[in-house]
């Protein structure tokens, strides 16, 4: 019981980590319909900038906040100049976003140079608590608890304020909400910044996690976002949840009971999905 309580929180923080990533292309295609590749890219650049201002001001929510805007400035800046030339083209959606995902992996190198970095665990959430022979550590349950916040204050947005009526609306049909006065441009760039945010944001907290960070993270765990999506639904928020924390356990039990399958499990999971329900688990109900 004591090592599927330790595994459970394991896997628990994993897939809040992905979480916040993936929300984030979900949110970007629910309502935009776009496909990008670059997101991996965002995530990496909250993580370096997260580590960088942390070691300039020794202070984590500083840090955090600085994360938070490099996605904010990133993603505005994403949005206007890469993906506005190609809305309504998958194909060129992939190829465009592909092509930046490496420049900004590369751009990394030059900043901060090609070697991985160190990052440290704030002392106040270092260290972790024993009850029985249960090791609760501190950052991971940190990470749990901010990925659910994160998912309620998403949720309370787009399902109790005018700006998640507005963001909804736009899903369903994008020509009416401009028909009602609305700039759905400027509500498209409005959700390509959060979603920016929120993978630079799940960047920063990564750093103490793994405990160093390199420039080609953002293809790895880009990769990992995109089968989430699919698994949770093309579109769906709690489908994202449900699909980052399934796949967050199963890595994590697997990488302790079968190692050699540890990193073939999500593949197979999304293979199953496409195979039974090629919509995934969760279907947005336009």
């Amino acid at each position: 019981m004591d090592l599927f309580i330790n595994l459970t929180i394991n896997g628990l923080a994993t897939g809040m980590l992905v979480f916040l990533l993936a929300a984030g292309l979900t949110l970007i295609f629910g309502l935009m319909d776009v496909l990008n590749f670059a997101h991996g890219g965002l995530f990496a650049w909250g993580a370096y900038s997260g580590v960088w201002v942390y070691t300039m001001t020794n202070s984590f929510l500083i840090a955090i906040a600085g994360a938070i805007g490099t996605g904010l400035v990133l993603g505005f800046i994403t949005e206007k100049i890469i993906i506005q030339p190609v809305y309504g083209n998958h194909v060129q959606q992939i190829l465009i976003t592909l092509g930046f995902m490496l420049v900004l992996s590369e751009l990394l190198k030059v900043v901060w140079g090609p070697n991985q970095i160190s990052a440290k665990t704030p002392d106040y959430l270092a260290g972790s608590w024993e009850i029985g022979n249960v090791i609760l550590i501190k950052y991971r349950l940190f990470i749990i608890i901010v990925g659910i916040i994160m998912f309620l204050c998403i949720q309370f947005i787009l399902k109790r304020t005018k700006v998640g009526l507005i963001v909804r609306a736009g899903v369903m049909n994008k020509d009416m909400v401009q028909a009602l006065g609305i700039n759905i441009k400027r509500v498209f760039m409005l959700v390509f910044m959060v979603g920016s945010a929120m993978a630079a944001l799940g960047g920063v907290l990564l750093a103490p996690y793994s405990g160093v960070i390199h420039a080609e993270m953002g293809m790895e765990f880009a990769i990992l976002a995109f089968v989430v999506v699919v698994i949770g639904g093309m579109g769906s928020f709690p489908g994202s949840l449900f699909a980052s924390v399934l796949v967050g356990l199963s890595g994590s039990f697997m990488a302790y009971y079968l190692p050699d399958l540890s990193l073939a499990v999500n593949m197979l999971l999304m293979a199953v999905v496409l195979i039974f329900k090629p919509s995934g688990l969760f279907v947005v109900k336009g």
